[in-house]
């Protein structure tokens, strides 16, 4: 069954728009999510809300709903009453590294997640490799089931270690890797190059509304 994300990466327009602005517009999250040249761990909803705005511009803003209650962890955003989870990751290399699933510090928790996680949707990853490669990519849902069901839980989910400040529980390199080499995963490979921007031009937006007379 074919997903309505599918039509993101069908879209020549779109294809084009996102190697050309992703990178330059997650580069932005980054000054707008640092302070001391240290980028904060709200990286990921900044980057999220780019990816949603994308999806705004592809299908509408009215089709586009990013108001999901907290009570569905997994999903970010819903087009077309299709759920969807965006995840995003900062790798040096073209390798993969391990990306949260869920936020947590309760060992309990994170264990009864393993035992019972199931994909309930499709997941837009976008993989950030500065002045290398990158990639934006789209798992299926049944995708991420048959790799759980090939490789097991015990592989495909990575627990935080003990007596560590690890806060989360994230799908392992090994499961991303067979993921991103599905038959059906779709993909737009991305040259993630740094631009020289003035930091100032974070605040751009905030300065407009200042600026608007109303």
């Amino acid at each position: 069954m074919s997903s309505v994300y599918n039509k993101l990466f069908d879209d020549t327009l779109i294809v084009k728009r996102v190697k050309n602005k992703l990178p330059h517009l997650f580069q932005l999250a980054e000054l707008e999510s640092s302070r001391n040249g240290k980028i904060g761990m709200g990286i990921g909803s900044v980057r999220e809300r780019i990816l949603i705005a994308l999806l705004m511009y592809k299908f509408g803003i009215d089709i586009v709903d990013p108001d999901i209650p907290i009570t569905a962890p997994e999903v970010d955003v819903i087009v077309q009453n299709t759920p969807l989870s965006i995840k995003t990751m900062t790798t040096n290399s073209d390798r993969w590294s391990s990306v949260k699933l869920i936020w947590t510090v309760d060992a309990q928790k994170a264990l009864e997640f393993k035992n019972t996680y199931i994909p309930s949707c499709d997941m837009l990853m976008a993989k950030i490799h500065w002045n290398g490669n990158g990639k934006l990519l789209l798992f299926s849902k049944e995708s991420q089931i048959n790799i759980i069901n090939q490789i097991g839980r015990d592989r495909y989910i990575k627990l935080p270690k003990e007596n560590t400040n690890a806060r989360g529980v994230e799908i392992s390199p090994e499961a991303l890797l067979m993921l991103e080499n599905c038959q059906d995963t779709r993909c737009i490979d991305i040259k993630f190059t740094r631009e020289k921007i003035d930091y100032r031009e974070v605040y751009t937006k905030w300065l407009d509304a200042w600026r608007e007379e109303y």
